[in-house]
């Protein structure tokens, strides 16, 4: 068995686990591929072995990756974005998971050629080092995009702090979901808020015992160039 192949099977088993010990279905689970440090190959290796939502942080990362890839693939934006950037990218991707202003609500009215499915981002933690709305923020948020067709909030996002501190990031996790039912509850035709986009190579368990619909692994599963 390849490298590759070993990561994905220990991956998939970690999910299993982790959705047994909270009571839920593993098809509640879409695992993120963070492809955005090894090559279109790399990532055409992955989509080999089934994984086919794929994630990038920058345009220019998206973009060569989508020019090399003719697979079927579901792409996602991950990062922080620039305003100026969207152009560059928005027509290209099903998920954009760091909506966290007007201004770039407004940018993505303005470029987009189809609605796109958009995860608003949390600063849970309260991290300034964090992007994102705080908890307080999110209802406002929500019903201020209501004049944005381009935007459909399915859900909201967050990352948790750096830290050993396991209760902690459960805190955080458990937070999200909690706030998320809370929107979900305002039943918003374009904000239905259904989903958690939350957990890392770190800390995906977690995040899925804790409710997180899409987990984004990153060097846990694809690896680095230097190995198979």
């Amino acid at each position: 068995m390849d490298a590759l192949k070993s990561r994905i099977d220990h991956i998939e088993q970690e999910i299993i686990a982790a959705c047994e010990r909270s009571g839920r279905q593993r098809s509640d689970v879409t695992v993120i591929a963070v492809t955005k440090q090894v090559s279109a190959e790399r990532a055409k290796e992955v989509i080999a072995d089934g994984i086919v939502h794929l994630g990038e942080n920058r345009a220019e990362g998206l973009l060569g990756k989508r020019q090399a890839i003719t697979d079927h693939v579901i792409w996602h934006f991950i990062g922080n974005v620039q305003s100026r950037k969207v152009k560059d990218f928005i027509t290209e991707i099903d998920y954009l998971h760091s909506l966290d202003r007007l201004g770039l609500a407004k940018e993505i009215q303005k470029r987009a050629d189809h609605p796109v499915d958009c995860f608003v981002q949390v600063n849970v933690s309260g991290e300034e080092s964090k992007s994102g709305l705080t908890p307080d923020e999110v209802g406002t948020f929500l019903e201020d995009l209501a004049v944005y067709d381009k935007i459909r909030v399915v859900g909201l996002m967050t990352m948790a702090p750096f830290t050993e501190d396991t209760n902690f990031i459960r805190q955080v996790f458990r937070s999200l979901r909690e706030l998320r039912d809370e929107m979900a509850a305002k039943q918003l035709g374009h904000a239905p808020c259904q989903l958690l986009s939350m957990g890392m190579s770190n800390d995906y368990t977690i995040a899925i015992e804790e409710g997180a619909t899409h987990v984004r692994i990153g060097t846990a599963l694809v690896g680095t160039e230097s190995e198979g």
